[in-house]
């Protein structure tokens, strides 16, 4: 089995040649399907909800009930953003049960979320304290540490933990074949029975509870973070 980047599908003819990756295509497919799903949810929005609208309702209910029990009343502003983050992350790392390669095995995408969480952060301490208020942390070097080191390590984390359960899948998924070869193989050519059904069970954590569970920590890494820029708001006032 070889490891290796996204693949290259094709360069653009203008711009100097832009290449289009396997993350890019798949991504931009991400987009399209949420759009798709957000235009189907919200039409014909009626005041006394019912059928789909209703399912569409408790999920920003579900966010913005999150947002303010982590991050509080003053943040909801950042509601939009977390749903957002949220359905990308999780549409995004289910790609693979229909057989591409995740957006979210490719580092340049949890780190580019990862980037705009630092802005965000960043925006909200600016607003809470000032802009020079703000640049004092970085007078103490610790402090630049723990600041950089915040996106490194969601980027990290998000990336490494759907990674490790996409390439153990392939791996299984290689090893049933190897076993169905060697058991069938002797009959001529074989069906890879063993990979029919073990892999879909399998695929339930992996693909699916592994998949909610990094983008719940994603978002909830978000809103703490941002809870706390907006906290000290507060604690100067009082002071």
């Amino acid at each position: 089995m070889e490891i290796t980047g996204a693949k290259i599908l094709f360069e653009t003819p203008i711009f100097g040649g832009i290449r289009i990756t396997e993350t890019t295509a798949v991504g931009w497919g991400v987009v399209v399907v949420l759009i798709g799903l957000v235009k189907f949810f919200t039409s014909r929005v009626e005041k006394v909800p019912r059928g789909k609208q209703v399912l569409a309702e408790m999920f920003v209910d579900f966010i913005y009930g999150q947002v303010e029990s982590v991050a509080g009343k003053r943040s909801l502003g950042i509601a939009p953003y977390i749903g957002t983050i949220f359905l990308m992350s999780i549409t995004s790392s289910l790609s693979a049960v229909v057989g591409v390669r995740p957006p979210t095995v490719d580092i340049n995408t949890t780190a580019a979320w990862s980037l705009v969480t630092f802005f965000l952060i960043a925006a909200t301490k600016i607003k809470a304290h000032g802009f020079f208020g703000h640049l004092k942390e970085y007078l103490n070097p610790l402090n630049i540490v723990d600041v950089l080191a915040l996106p490194v390590s969601m980027a990290l984390r998000h990336f490494s933990n759907i990674l490790s359960g996409f390439i153990l899948m392939e791996l299984i998924g290689l090893a049933l074949a190897e076993l169905s070869s060697l058991a069938l193989g002797a009959f001529g050519e074989y069906f890879p029975v063993f990979r029919a059904g073990i892999p879909a069970v399998l695929s339930l954590y992996f693909d699916f509870f592994g998949s909610f569970i990094q983008a719940f920590v994603f978002i909830m890494l978000t809103m703490v973070f941002v809870g706390m820029a907006s906290e000290k708001k507060e604690e100067h006032e009082n002071i």
